[in-house]
């Protein structure tokens, strides 16, 4: 799947999660939060596109996705993402012994 229509996709599924869609520029690269109850989804728009599907697949992990339908080919995208992320996770952890 190209980068550009997997993060519509998930800026898709990020919506109808209930979260806003924030692209703002600054130095981070994004999470979610709620701010005055409104839930929120924010995203550096100066990142490369690659880092801000990142940002979302991390912020879907974290919110859940047990009871959400996700398209098949979206999904398998996420878990590629997931594993990805645990597997530079888990060198950055060995790196620091």
């Amino acid at each position: 799947m190209k980068t550009e229509t997997l993060l519509e996709r998930l800026e898709e599924l990020i919506e109808r999660l209930g979260y806003d869609l924030r692209k703002e520029k600054g130095n981070f690269t994004g999470d979610h939060c709620i701010v005055e109850g409104d839930k929120l989804v924010v995203v550096n728009k100066n990142r490369p596109l690659e880092m801000q599907v990142g940002t979302y697949a991390r912020v879907l992990r974290q919110i859940g996705l047990e009871d959400v339908y996700v398209k098949p080919a979206v999904r398998e995208e996420l878990e590629d993402l997931w594993a990805r992320i645990d597997n530079f996770e888990s060198t950055e952890e060995n790196s620091e012994d």
